[in-house]
């Protein structure tokens, strides 16, 4: 085995490097911290590699930590330390053994991309310990690409994109739950931001306070950039145009942060520092010895991006909505969001561009999934398919009750709810509601329906009118829009008629 590593005169005088997120780095340390969400230990290399080797490996690998994103360089480093551990000290970068991992990595052979990219720096670099031979092998393997885009193609209940029942079940729920206090403001500005603009967490954890702007009377959202080569934290934008709604959530959120930092301040905050506060921040991390506006330059106190994919599961838990496809707890990640954007753009019939620059993406290679295979909506809904599913949406979240005389404010002849088939219910709210009576009743945790409201002749009413829309536009997502709404009237149909039955057996 070659021992000399360093061919190249004074390639070991750079000793330290600065990430792309701005942190310093010792490049012969045994511990790298990349951002404040990555960092790794690099003293789990093999112990037989030879310390000379190690220096090489530390100098390359610094070239990605200094311009690659801090995951990217964890990847590489990881399946280096793979092959290391694979391989002996005697065939440690030889053909034989390059030959052997591939064999090995045959489920994901798309990773020896990178590893090649990485040899080929460390050649071009004139460090020796690589043979010329296993880069011209490896640059004569047509290496297969990572699969793109199954959990879309696949419509995967699990993973892919969420249906548009879904999807208003869970924003629904999200409210609904913040409303009651079950979920805190920051959880769920969390959501709602995902399931409005289809972000990486990556880019919402970057947010400060100034990058919430209006133009007259639009509001928009300047979204640091991410997976930018060659680009450092926070260093390029794209605007994204979002709903009054989400705004006002978001003032509230950047309201609760300028409190909190004036509160750690003393009781007060420079103005000019005010716009350069993280929306999310990580107060636990602000250190009272040092100043706010040298904290305030780093990522140091903005939100973990693990935190906002963290928040997703435990406000599964709490929502509780039910996937009409599985019959379970719809599962919610933050890709999940961006894989629905995707997908209803393609449904609305936007090509590629359109869909890359409303995902972020720089370029179209990986939207194309979204394009080639539209998963398609339900075509037909008919009263006999309406029926089966409702139970298993649970979109209806009221109590069925006999009559008007069992039901909260039965006495008040104002909380009546009509149809034009007559009245259906009773709304148990004492507050001001402006929804559009019954059709947003029925989702309602307020709504009493009555046993024997028309409830079947709306139901039919509204799958006649789902028909008609989709005849007149051809248009199956402008026809679908009721569809949850329809499940819920399919429920409460399906309770009565229970009910009935029982009332008739007793």
């Amino acid at each position: 085995m070659i021992m000399n590593y360093k061919a190249v005169p004074g390639r070991y005088e750079r000793t330290s490097f600065v990430s792309k997120s701005g942190y310093e780095v010792d490049i012969y340390s045994d511990y790298w911290k990349l951002s404040k969400d990555i960092g790794f230990f690099l003293d789990a290399l093999p112990a037989w590699l030879d310390c000379n080797f190690k220096h090489v490996f530390k100098q390359v690998l610094a070239i990605y930590g200094e311009n690659c994103s801090a995951g990217y360089t964890l990847a590489l480093y990881r399946r280096f330390k793979l092959y290391f551990e694979s391989t002996d000290a005697l065939s440690l970068f030889s053909p034989e053994s390059m030959i052997s991992y591939r064999s090995q990595m045959a489920d994901a052979e798309w990773e020896l991309s990178s590893m090649r990219a990485f040899i080929r720096t460390w050649v071009s670099l004139g460090y020796l310990g690589v043979s010329s031979d296993i880069l011209k092998m490896m640059e004569s393997w047509r290496i297969k690409g990572n699969e793109k885009g199954y959990a879309v193609q696949s419509m995967c209940p699990e993973n892919g994109p969420l249906t548009d029942i879904e999807m208003e079940a869970i924003v629904s729920g999200v409210l609904d739950c913040y409303a009651i206090g079950k979920l805190n403001l920051r959880e769920t500005c969390f959501v709602m931001i995902l399931a409005m603009t289809g972000r990486r967490s990556a880019q919402i954890a970057a947010l400060k306070i100034k990058d919430l702007r209006t133009v007259g009377q639009r509001y928009f959202i300047d979204f640091p950039r991410g997976k930018q080569k060659y680009e450092g934290w926070r260093q390029s934008f794209s605007a994204f145009e979002v709903v009054a709604d989400l705004w006002a959530l978001l003032q509230e959120q950047a309201g609760y942060v300028k409190s909190a930092f004036s509160d750690l301040c003393g009781g007060s905050i420079r103005q000019s520092l005010i716009p350069e506060l993280p929306l999310f921040p990580a107060i636990k991390h602000y250190d009272v010895n040092k100043g706010l506006e040298v904290q305030l330059a780093g990522d140091f106190l903005h939100a973990r991006v693990k935190e906002i994919g963290d928040s997703m599961s435990s406000i599964k838990e709490v929502i509780a909505v039910i996937s009409h496809r599985t019959g379970a707890y719809t599962n919610i990640n933050p890709y999940r969001f961006r894989y629905t954007l995707g997908t209803n753009l393609a449904r609305e019939g936007r090509g590629e561009y359109i869909i890359a620059q409303a995902l972020d993406h720089s370029d179209l290679q990986n939207v194309g999934v979204y394009v080639r295979n539209i998963p398609e909506i339900v075509e037909r809904i008919d009263k006999a398919v309406a029926l089966q599913l409702a139970p298993l949406a649970q979109a209806f979240q009221g109590i069925l009750v006999v009559d008007e005389t069992n039901a909260r404010r039965g006495g008040d002849r104002s909380s009546r709810i009509c149809s034009s088939d007559g009245n259906v219910g009773t709304c148990g709210s004492f507050g001001f509601c402006g929804a559009l009576a019954p059709v947003a009743c029925y989702t309602c945790s307020h709504f009493q329906p009555w046993l024997d409201g028309p409830h079947e002749r709306l139901l039919d009413e509204l799958i006649r009118e789902r028909g008609s829309v989709y005849e007149g536009t051809g248009d199956l997502k402008i026809a679908s829009v009721n569809d949850r709404l329809i499940l819920a009237v399919s429920d409460v149909v399906t309770r009565c008629n229970a009910m009935k039955s029982d009332r008739t057996n007793v």
